[in-house]
């Protein structure tokens, strides 16, 4: 960035950089609890391959309950915001509750 362009008083020197870095706040305040949550989640590393290998390993699992299979239902417009409207895990309630219809239901 051109020096024309910057505030007045942006440090220009490694010693100005250190003066405003030592002047920080915050450093003498023990962590928030996001804070620690973060730092615990941290992955630190020296180069691109050494990060990419360290985030693999974080990969999660494979999945212990089976995967659920994606696909299409077409509903009324108007039951379709009233499942929507009912909050998170609309879609879930829709699962159990068909699943409850086909318990009653079952030819056998």
């Amino acid at each position: 960035m051109k020096s024309a362009t910057l505030p007045k008083n942006f440090p220009n020197s490694p010693e100005a950089w250190a003066k405003l870095i030592a002047d920080a706040p915050g450093e003498d305040r023990p962590p928030t609890h996001e804070e620690e949550a973060h730092r615990k989640n941290a992955v630190v590393s020296r180069s691109l391959p050494e990060l990419r290998e360290k985030l693999a390993a974080r990969r999660r699992g494979a999945q212990k309950a089976p995967t659920k299979i994606p696909t299409t239902i077409r509903f009324d417009a108007d039951v379709l915001a009233e499942l929507k409207a009912s909050g998170r895990g609309w879609q879930t309630r829709v699962n159990d509750a068909v699943r409850e219809w086909l318990k009653a239901h079952s030819p056998v």
